[in-house]
């Protein structure tokens, strides 16, 4: 299952996400990873969860991203959940086309390995495409 937390840039969705992640630490059997583009919100996550700060790895478009976000599923079979901030960010993502990509991509890892995504987009509901459109649950 894929979630989607969008809204422009400083309108609130990291501070959502993170109330998300830290909410569900105290019901989640499995393990849960936050990747972000820095380390800045270490203190602000529940020592439960593992940040991954995306930027420290050689990773320069979407297709090695989504590759990155396997190799994470492949070494951790008690994955539940993976929150992606600044998600356009992170996959490398600049068009709507790569945006559709990534969301099919993450929707066929998700059900096959039964991992949650959720992912804070900066753009407003209206501007995503269709597919993405149905999976937002907070629009700021």
């Amino acid at each position: 299952m894929i979630e989607i937390i969008c809204g422009e840039k400083g309108k609130g969705k990291t501070k959502e996400l993170l109330a998300r992640v830290n909410s569900t630490v105290t019901t989640a059997t499995g393990n849960i990873v936050y990747l972000d583009k820095s380390q800045k919100h270490m203190y602000e996550l529940s020592n439960k969860v593992r940040l991954i700060n995306v930027m420290d790895y050689p990773l320069s478009n979407c297709d090695e991203f989504l590759g990155f976000i396997c190799g994470i599923i492949s070494q951790d079979n008690d994955l539940e959940e993976m929150y992606l901030d600044s998600f356009l960010t992170i996959a490398s993502i600049e068009d709507e086309e790569t945006l559709i990509h990534a969301i099919e991509t993450l929707d066929i890892v998700s059900e096959k390995y039964k991992v949650r995504f959720v992912l804070s987009i900066s753009k407003n509901k209206e501007d995503l495409p269709d597919s993405a459109k149905a999976r937002v649950v907070v629009a700021i």
